[in-house]
C-alpha cells in the first residue's frame, strides 16, 4: 500500500513537476518587447536683446524629431524693463541685473529637473553693433555682465554674443516660414510630415530700431557668394539672400533725418515735414553726435539748441528719407539695393514683420490693398494736426503718434526706392508679427537652426521587461534538472 502511494504521489509530483517546466519552456520563448516611455519635451531660452528692448523667449520641442530638426513651439514670452542693454554703456550691471524678473518667471515655466539641460542663448542686434563701433570694451562689460546674470540660474548657459545682421535676418526667414509651414506640414493622407511645394517659401522683411533685413530665394543664381546663406532643415537645403543694413533701422532713420533738416539751416525754429501740424519739439545739435550713423553737425552750423515744427507735409517728408539713402554706388540698378550692395530682383511673396508691422497696423493697413491705396491713407493721415490726433488717441504715447507719419513714409522708402517693390510686387508684402501662437522675430529660427545640433536622447526602456527573459531561461534550467531527477528517482522505486 505504502508503495503504490509512493508511486501515485511521485507521479502527481512529476506531472506537476512537467506542467511547471513546460511553462517555464514558454516564457523563455516568448521574449517580451521592450517598451518605451512617453517622449518627453526639451526646452531652450533666448533672449532678444535689440536696439530699444530685450525679449526673452522660452520653446519646447519633442526629444524625437523630423529628419533631425526639432519642432519647435513658443511657450513662453518676457519683455524686459528697460531699454536695449546697449544703454547701459556707463553702468553695464544693470544690464545684467535688468533680466533677473523675466529669467525668474522662465524658471517657473520649465519643469524643474528639464531646468539644468535647458541651453539658454542670448544674442544682441545692432544696437550692440553701433556699441562695439563706438566703444568695445563698454559692449564687453554689457556681454559679461549679462553672462554672470544668466550662469546664476539652473540652466544650461550656452554664452552671450553679438550676432551678425546677416544671420538676424536669415534666421527670421526660418522663423516666418516654420511657422506658416513652409518647411515642413502633417499629412493625413501619407501619415507623416512632408514637404510642401516650395513655391511657397516666403521672403523676410524686418526693420529693427538700428537696422533693417531683407532675405529671400531669388529666382536665379546668387551672383555674389558674400551674401548667401546656406541652411539644412528637415533634410532639405536652402540657399536664401540675407542682407542687413546697419543704420538703416527706423530710430535711426529719424536720427538721420533730424541731422539733414538741422545742417540745411542755422535758424533757431526749423520746420520738420514729417511731424504733424502743430507739433513742437526742442532738439539739441550735441544729442546728433557720437552715433556712428549719423555725422555731427558743424558747431558753426546751428545753433546748440533747436526746435523743430511739424508741418506735415506727405510728399516732403518723402523725399527727406530718400535724400539719406545712397543709390549713386550702384553700377547695375537691376541686381542692386543701395549703398552699393548687391541684391537680385525680388521674388515671391514676403512678410514684413516689427517695426513694419506695428506702423501698418497702427494706420489699419496691414489687409493687402493696392499701391495707391496705401500711399492715399498715408497721405491723408500726415495731414492731420497734432491736436486731433491727441484727441482720436489719448491712450497712444506722444513718441509714437508723433512718429507714424515719419515711420510710414520711410517704410514707403525703404520698400520702393530701396528694395525695389513696384506697384505690381507691392500686394505680395503681408504685414505680420505672429503665427501659430508665436512671435515672428529671429529668435524661433535661431533655436529650430540650433536643434539640428541638439540631439535627441534615445528613448527611456521601462525597467523589469528585459530582465524577464532571463528569469524564465534560469528557471527552466532549473525546472529540467529537478525533472531529471525525480525521474531516476520514480525509475529505482520502480
Amino acid at each position: 500500500m505504502g508503495s503504490k502511494w509512493n508511486s501515485r504521489s511521485l507521479r502527481g509530483s512529476l506531472i506537476l513537476l512537467g506542467i511547471f517546466s513546460l511553462t517555464a519552456l514558454i516564457l523563455s520563448l516568448v521574449r517580451i518587447h521592450n517598451t518605451t516611455q512617453p517622449s518627453k519635451d526639451k526646452y531652450g531660452l533666448v533672449f532678444d536683446a535689440g536696439s530699444s528692448h530685450t525679449s526673452l523667449f522660452v520653446y519646447q520641442w519633442p526629444e524625437e524629431k523630423e529628419n533631425n530638426t526639432g519642432m519647435v513651439s513658443q511657450m513662453f514670452s518676457c519683455h524686459v524693463k528697460g531699454p536695449g542693454i546697449s544703454s547701459y554703456a556707463k553702468n553695464p550691471s544693470k544690464a545684467g541685473a535688468s533680466l533677473q524678473d523675466c529669467l525668474n518667471a522662465a524658471m517657473g515655466v520649465i519643469p524643474p529637473h528639464r531646468q539644468q539641460e535647458s541651453p539658454v542663448y542670448l544674442g544682441a542686434t545692432a544696437g550692440m553693433r553701433l556699441l562695439r563701433m563706438q566703444n568695445e570694451l563698454a559692449a564687453t562689460q554689457i556681454l559679461e555682465a549679462v553672462s554672470q546674470t544668466i550662469r546664476k540660474y539652473p540652466v544650461s548657459f550656452q554664452g552671450a554674443r553679438i550676432i551678425s545682421g546677416k544671420e538676424e535676418g536669415a534666421f527670421g526667414w526660418i522663423t516666418i516660414n516654420y511657422l506658416l509651414n513652409s518647411f515642413t506640414q502633417y499629412s493625413a493622407k501619407e501619415r507623416g510630415w512632408i514637404r510642401p511645394p516650395s513655391a511657397n517659401i516666403l521672403g523676410a522683411l524686418d526693420l529693427g530700431g538700428a537696422s533693417t533685413q531683407i532675405s529671400f530665394i531669388p529666382a536665379g543664381l546668387i551672383a555674389d557668394p558674400s551674401e548667401a546663406v546656406q541652411f539644412r532643415l528637415y533634410g532639405f537645403d536652402y540657399n536664401i539672400y540675407s542682407h542687413s543694413y546697419l543704420c538703416y533701422g527706423q530710430n535711426q532713420a529719424f536720427q538721420r533725418v533730424i541731422r539733414l533738416i538741422l545742417s540745411g539751416s542755422p535758424s533757431v525754429e526749423v520746420a520738420h515735414p514729417c511731424y504733424p501740424k502743430g507739433y513742437k519739439e526742442e532738439v539739441q545739435a550735441a544729442s546728433l553726435s557720437g552715433n556712428p550713423c549719423v555725422k555731427p553737425l558743424p558747431a558753426t552750423t546751428s545753433p546748440s539748441n533747436v526746435t523743430l515744427v511739424g508741418k506735415g507735409n506727405f510728399s516732403l517728408c518723402r523725399e527727406k528719407f530718400k535724400a539719406i539713402f545712397n543709390f549713386s554706388g550702384c553700377r547695375d540698378p537691376s541686381s542692386c539695393g543701395f549703398e552699393g550692395i548687391y541684391q537680385p530682383r525680388v521674388n515671391g511673396k514676403f512678410l514684413a514683420f516689427s517695426a513694419y508691422y506695428y506702423t501698418f497696423r497702427f494706420l489699419n493697413l496691414t489687409v493687402t490693398s493696392p499701391l495707391a491705396t496705401v500711399e492715399r491713407a498715408i497721405q491723408v493721415f500726415c495731414a492731420r494736426t497734432w491736436e486731433d490726433l491727441n484727441t482720436s488717441y489719448p491712450q497712444e504715447k506722444p513718441f509714437h503718434l508723433k512718429n507714424y507719419c515719419a515711420s510710414a513714409n520711410y517704410i514707403l522708402t525703404l520698400l520702393l526706392d530701396g528694395y525695389g517693390f513696384r506697384n505690381d510686387t507691392w500686394q505680395n508684402i503681408a504685414f505680420q508679427m505672429q503665427a501659430a501662437d508665436s512671435d515672428i522675430g529671429w529668435t524661433l529660427g535661431y533655436m529650430l537652426n540650433l536643434t539640428n545640433m541638439i540631439p535627441a536622447e534615445a528613448p527611456q526602456l521601462l525597467k523589469g521587461h528585459e530582465e524577464a527573459f532571463w528569469i524564465a531561461s534560469v528557471f527552466f534550467l532549473v525546472a529540467t534538472l529537478a525533472l531529471c531527477l525525480l525521474a531516476l528517482v520514480l525509475h529505482a522505486l520502480l
